[in-house]
């Protein structure tokens, strides 16, 4: 099983299919890299190498207790990309998963990255505040953590729903899609659940997010009904210098994964590594 040891000795699983140039997925919370494997396909088909990893306490990665901010996490990426010695990556980020794109980038630099993507993506902040009226508010948080602890299991599948967008009239969510994601869910620590809670409500990106100085695209659907695109999207593709911002109209939560919406940002990605 192809596996990254980090410098702290926690083993993060990664897929590796292809070859060409790199594509570095990272996932969403509480998701893998599972969550990934059209957009694997998409890409190596297409001629690059596709590798998506296991968040530390997610899927087939180390169940730790600890290390679950994004200082921790942008250095376990390092430790991926430098083990691989991976060079002109484009990153492609969902979710929670921008802000490690983003933390990378402000800790580690661009030097071996040739462009990024961030997918309904955290950045700038998540939380409301006198600066973030957009934001969520922390009751929304902590009910999140509440689920978690009470009855986890249900509390996925209850989340499913709204995460892809099921609620709305008209959608192509299939029963699939919220059993893929309930797997998923249950493949990360409880520990890891609730901590990341913490991490990705209150993280701020705004300095990661003016290191950027590569090609960036912004994809968000504006009926997120988890990561809000006004706190969000919309203000990250105004921080990050010369983005390409991308609004896909009732997109959801999981524009990678809903029939529809994934075959569109599939396209939009390969047009985006082409040019």
């Amino acid at each position: 099983m192809p596996v990254c040891t980090t410098r702290d000795g926690v083993e993060i699983f990664y897929k590796d299919w292809g070859q060409g140039r790199p594509v570095v997925f990272i996932h969403g919370w509480p998701l893998n890299g599972d969550a990934w494997q059209d957009q694997l396909k998409a890409v190596a088909d297409a001629g690059y190498r596709g590798i998506a990893h296991d968040r530390r306490g997610h899927g087939r990665s180390t169940p730790v207790w600890d290390g679950y901010d994004f200082d921790t996490f942008a250095d376990d990426l390092n430790d991926l990309i430098t083990q691989l010695d991976l060079r002109d990556v484009t990153l492609v980020a969902h979710s929670m998963g921008g802000g490690e794109l983003a933390r990378y980038i402000g800790r580690h630099g661009t030097d071996r990255i040739r462009s990024a993507v961030l997918l309904s993506a955290i950045p700038p902040l998540m939380l409301q505040g006198p600066n973030n009226p957009e934001g969520v508010p922390q009751s929304v948080f902590d009910d999140i953590k509440k689920g978690i602890l009470t009855e986890r299991s249900q509390f996925w599948k209850d989340t499913a729903v709204g995460f892809h967008s099921a609620n709305r009239e008209g959608n192509k969510v299939t029963q699939g899609n919220k059993d893929a994601f309930w797997q998923m869910a249950m493949a990360e620590t409880i520990e890891g659940g609730v901590a990341c809670v913490d991490a990705f409500a209150a993280t701020d990106f705004h300095e990661d997010l003016k290191k950027f100085d590569v090609p960036t695209l912004v994809v968000h659907g504006d009926d997120d009904q988890v990561v809000p695109i006004d706190a969000t999207g919309r203000k990250t593709a105004k921080l990050v210098k010369d983005a390409t911002f991308k609004v896909y109209e009732g997109g959801s939560h999981g524009i990678a994964l809903v029939p529809g919406d994934k075959e569109k940002f599939n396209k939009d990605l390969l047009d985006f590594l082409k040019n």
